[in-house]
């Protein structure tokens, strides 16, 4: 599963979690329990943006990654 980014409108708080890629977070409620924060004051209902940011090089490799068969750079070595 890929990380994604989210950013609280109501608060600014962006915080890193990961979910499959068929899915969207759009409340600070879920980006909270996904990233294991208390929601504090905000609202567990207020709205997040997925922020796009550039992927993070991949400087070691996991020995029982396979690649994500996307056909990009991190294809399991032959």
């Amino acid at each position: 599963m890929p990380y994604y980014e989210y950013m609280c409108t109501a608060n600014g708080q962006t915080f890193e979690v990961r979910h499959g890629m068929s899915e969207e977070l759009t409340t600070w409620g879920q980006v909270a329990d996904r990233a294991a924060v208390d929601v504090g004051d905000t609202p567990a209902n207020a709205p997040v943006q997925r922020i796009m940011s550039a992927p993070v090089p991949v400087t070691t490799r996991d020995p029982g990654f396979q690649g994500c068969s996307g056909g990009c750079a991190c294809a399991a070595p032959n």
